[in-house]
């Protein structure tokens, strides 16, 4: 006879068995937030008392300033923000391929590679604005300015990304190319960009999208394009005038976005 035997449900393993540690450490994420969230000193009458005044800022805006002579000076300003997305995103990405094949472990030596990796993490560690408040003490305001703060930024983000696509490389190509008696240089054109000319080309679309949008800061801390002109606006308290910028700069935006999607699809 065969005896059906009942499982010993404490005998089995839980699937989804508790971890402690992690559940105390966000126990305790969720009540420093609490804790930091009371050391605000948030004025909800303040907040209350504002409910009106941003309705009739906003009820200002309404209808965008199409004038011709505020359509010529915010079309000049966001001219030079294009301009300034565009130099910078080249200049940024020619230097952050060498910058990212030096920080690559498996490419470079353990010192180079930490020296270009402690360059990139001093690119990464301030906001472009901060970066171009520096330029502008340095060189003073204007275009120049904020390009070499949005070029610093596209060094840290691109050389970042791509030295660790470069480590992500299947070395049987590599050794495959090297094989053949190959110097350093061919191994990097037959045998590395062809595995990651797909993605350095999105990277780069990304990166000249965020330099578009970036070109609108550090233009309001004096590194020019279209920020002087919208930040002089909201001076002038004409949000009308800020509106129609904003506007054209968000369609500015969805084209360099439609644009980075094709070429996309072109080198995929």
């Amino acid at each position: 006879m065969i005896v059906n035997a009942v499982p010993n449900d404490l005998n089995r393993p839980r699937v989804f068995a508790p971890h402690w540690p992690s559940r105390v450490a966000w126990a305790g994420l969720g009540l420093y937030t609490l804790y930091a969230l009371s050391t605000l000193n948030v004025s909800w009458t303040r907040v209350l008392a504002g409910g009106p005044q941003a309705l009739k800022m906003l009820s200002r805006m309404w209808p965008p300033n199409m004038a011709p002579d505020k359509l010529d000076l915010i079309a000049s300003g966001l001219l030079e923000s294009l301009q300034i997305a565009l130099i910078s995103t080249f200049a940024g990405v020619l230097l952050s391929l060498p910058l990212a094949l030096m920080a690559a472990r498996n490419l470079s030596p353990t010192t180079l590679s930490a020296a270009a990796r402690i360059v990139i993490a001093l690119c990464r560690s301030f906001h472009p604005i901060i970066v171009a408040i520096l330029f502008v003490k340095a060189v003073g305001f204007g275009a120049l300015s904020g390009v070499l703060a949005l070029v610093v930024s596209s060094m840290g983000f691109v050389s970042k990304l791509l030295a660790e696509v470069l480590e992500e490389l299947d070395e049987r190509q590599v050794e495959a190319v090297r094989a053949t008696g190959a110097g350093f240089f061919q191994i990097l054109v037959m045998a590395v960009m062809p595995q990651v000319f797909a993605r350095f080309i999105g990277l780069s679309a990304y990166q000249f999208d965020s330099n578009l949008r970036n070109s609108t800061m550090v233009g309001i801390v004096g590194g020019g394009g279209i920020g002087a002109a919208l930040f002089t606006a909201y001076q002038r308290f004409d949000y009308d005038v800020v509106f129609t910028i904003l506007l054209l700069i968000i369609a500015l935006i969805m084209v360099s976005e439609a644009l980075s999607m094709g070429l996309k699809k072109v080198f995929r």
